[in-house]
């Protein structure tokens, strides 16, 4: 998946932007969300827009770090 395509997943999900959805709600493998959420992560011009956080449901390592949520800021919308 590409930013675009977890973008339009993530809304569709969350039905709006800055409402927290399960990692595991996007239907990649395991190793699959971590890498990708992790790259994200990584990337200081995408990191920003992406909010992790920990609750209950399934844990997710993302750069070394439970997750189980991500929630997006609108703003991502300037870089896609």
């Amino acid at each position: 998946m590409d930013l675009r395509e977890i973008v339009e997943k993530y809304l569709g999900l969350a039905g709006a932007y800055g409402k927290p959805v399960p990692l595991g709600g996007f239907g990649l493998r395991r190793q699959e969300t971590e890498r990708l959420f992790s790259a994200f992560d990584e990337d200081y011009h995408i990191s920003r827009f992406f909010h992790f956080s920990y609750s209950s449901g399934e844990s997710y390592q993302i750069n070394g770090f439970p997750h189980t949520h991500v929630s997006l800021d609108a703003e991502i919308q300037t870089i896609l």
